[in-house]
């Protein structure tokens, strides 16, 4: 029985597309939940983490239908998605470093709760493309994404207990600023990734 998993392995496959259809399920939903939860709570840690799930749920979109194109052209969505990566971090880092200036108090519980559903989605994801986490650039895009998404949800929780234990804005912030990093992270390698692509098909081997 053929194996998917494979260094460079384009997602065309049922299971992986089931799998992306899945999990793009799951992060539209959770984008909803997360960003009423967020504008409701006053945490930027949930609205930054609301954005990666919008953001992925658009971008894992463009991955299923790029699946099977030429890999130029998955390349070409890999950087889109990188790209869109770079502008939700710096947007992120923007708003914690205008909140700094007066930090609020958001709502601890809220913060704990919203983030430990999210965290189990995003595990659930995590779960589903684990044995497709080395393939192509837009194939590995989406397992970055979506580990970043889990990390991301530790540390939102991790700031809702701090938030609650110190009485404090500050661990929001902060977790908000440590999201926007790994978004910039993903981003970097995924351009990388991508790049090195482009120049394979531009520069065949004889």
């Amino acid at each position: 029985m053929p194996h998917d998993h494979t260094h460079d392995f384009d997602g065309a496959s049922p299971g992986y597309r089931r799998a992306l259809l899945a999990v793009i399920v799951l992060n539209a939903g959770l984008f909803t939940i997360e960003m009423t939860a967020g504008a409701l709570a006053g945490s930027r840690a949930l609205q930054a983490d609301a954005l990666d799930f919008g953001a992925d749920a658009a971008t894992y979109a463009l991955s299923l239908l790029v699946i099977g194109r030429a890999i130029r052209t998955r390349a070409r969505v890999a950087q889109l998605k990188a790209l869109s990566l770079a502008v939700i971090g710096l947007w992120v880092l923007g708003m914690a470093l205008r909140d700094a200036l007066a930090p609020g108090l958001p709502r601890a519980k809220v913060m704990g709760v919203v983030g430990a559903l999210a965290l189990l989605a995003n595990i659930a994801s995590v779960l589903i493309l684990m044995r497709w986490r080395d393939g192509d650039s837009n194939v590995r895009s989406v397992w970055l994404c979506s580990r970043n998404d889990a990390i991301g949800n530790l540390a939102v929780m991790a700031a809702a207990l701090m938030v609650a234990w110190l009485n404090s804005g500050w661990p929001d912030l902060i977790v908000a600023i440590f999201m926007a990093s790994l978004f910039l992270n993903a981003s970097a390698q995924i351009l990388r990734k991508a790049r090195n692509e482009t120049r394979t098909t531009s520069h065949p081997h004889p």
